[in-house]
C-alpha cells in the first residue's frame, strides 16, 4: 500500500441491499487488513493486487470538460460508452469532437427470474457507425448472471452477435447492483459474483478476444474478490474530480453526464490507457 496510508488490522464488512456507504469503521467477516484512502474511506487491503500506477492530482479537465492526464510519458485515449438509450448517434460528428473510442453496450440479462438476454436494439448501427467513422471500437454486456454457467452463457452470446466483428477494444463484463429486492442477482455473495466474473471474462479469452472487467468503487472494493480477477484490466466508474481507487485500473468513467457533437443526449466520458501487454497465463475456470 501507499506509505500515505494508515494501515488498520480489521475485517471486511458484508455488502446487503443495493446501496451503500463506507463504513465509519470497518467490521465484518472475510480477515482482510484495512487501510484509510485518499478520501478518507476505510477499504481492504490486498497486498497481492497492484496498486494504481496513475497520480489522482496528475487528472485535470479541460476546456470541453475531458479528463486529461499531465504525465506526458503515459499514453491515453478519450472516450465514451453508449446504449440504445443515447438514441440515434452521428457517428461522423462523434469522430470529429475529440473521441478516439467507444464502447458500445453489446446486449444484457433481464433482472427477472427467467433472466432472458436480448441484443441492444442499436448495437449493429451503432458498430458500423462507429467503424466507419475511424473509432476504435469495444463492446459491453450487462450481466444478470447468478452463477458459473450462466455467466459462460453471457460470453458465448456475446461471441455469437460479434460474429467476426473485429474490436480494437476489449469485451467488457458489467455487473452492478440493481435497485429492487426481487432482483435475481439481490441475494449473491462475494464469492458468486466473482466466480461469474471470472468465467465470463475467461470464456472470451479463449476466443482470442481482450476482457475487462467495469465496476465502481463500492463493487470493486467491496464485493470483487479483487486478487481472483487481478489478472483482468479493469474500468472504474468514480464520478469525481479525480480517480480514488487505490488499485490498478485501465479505464476511468468519470461523469455520465458529459456532451458530445452527434449526440443529442448526455453521455458517459471515459479516459483510457493501454495496458501494456505481457504474456497470457493460462486460462482455467474458476470454482
Amino acid at each position: 500500500m501507499k506509505k500515505s496510508l494508515v494501515l488498520i488490522v480489521a475485517v471486511s464488512i458484508l455488502l446487503s441491499g443495493c446501496s451503500f456507504i463506507f463504513p465509519d469503521e470497518p467490521e465484518g467477516g472475510n480477515n482482510l487488513p484495512y487501510a484509510t484512502d485518499i478520501n478518507g474511506d476505510f477499504v481492504p487491503v490486498h497486498d497481492d493486487v497492484d496498486e494504481s500506477a496513475l497520480e489522482p492530482k496528475l487528472f485535470y479537465a479541460d476546456e470541453n470538460g475531458r479528463m486529461k492526464y499531465s504525465d506526458e510519458t503515459r499514453t491515453f485515449l478519450t472516450g465514451i460508452d453508449v446504449s440504445v438509450f443515447q438514441g440515434d448517434i452521428n457517428w461522423e460528428e462523434v469522430a470529429s469532437d475529440g473521441i478516439d473510442f467507444v464502447i458500445l453496450r453489446i446486449g444484457y440479462r433481464g433482472y427477472g427470474s427467467k433472466g432472458i438476454m436480448g441484443i441492444d436494439d442499436n448495437f449493429y448501427k451503432n458498430y458500423d457507425g462507429a467503424v466507419n467513422a475511424g473509432l476504435k471500437v469495444g463492446a459491453y454486456f450487462y450481466s444478470q448472471a447468478t452463477n458459473a454457467e450462466e455467466a459462460r452463457e453471457e460470453a458465448r452470446y456475446v461471441l455469437s452477435a460479434l460474429g467476426d466483428r473485429e474490436l480494437q477494444m476489449p469485451v467488457v463484463y458489467d455487473w452492478e447492483y440493481v435497485d429492487n429486492a426481487e432482483a435475481r442477482t439481490a441475494q449473491m455473495t462475494s464469492e458468486q459474483i466473482t466466480e461469474c466474473a471470472v468465467n465470463f471474462c475467461n470464456e472470451i479469452e479463449l476466443s482470442g478476444r481482450e476482457v475487462m472487467i467495469y465496476f465502481n468503487r463500492e463493487i470493486g472494493y467491496f464485493e470483487y474478490d479483487l486478487a481472483s480477477i487481478s489478472r483482468y484490466d479493469f474500468w472504474l466508474a468514480e464520478y469525481s474530480e479525480y480517480p480514488t481507487f487505490i488499485y490498478k485500473f485501465n479505464m476511468w468513467q468519470y461523469t455520465d453526464s458529459g456532451t458530445v457533437k452527434g449526440i443529442s443526449s448526455r453521455v458517459d466520458m471515459n479516459i483510457y490507457f493501454p495496458p501494456e501487454k505481457q504474456a497470457d497465463e493460462n486460462i482455467t475456470q474458476y470454482g
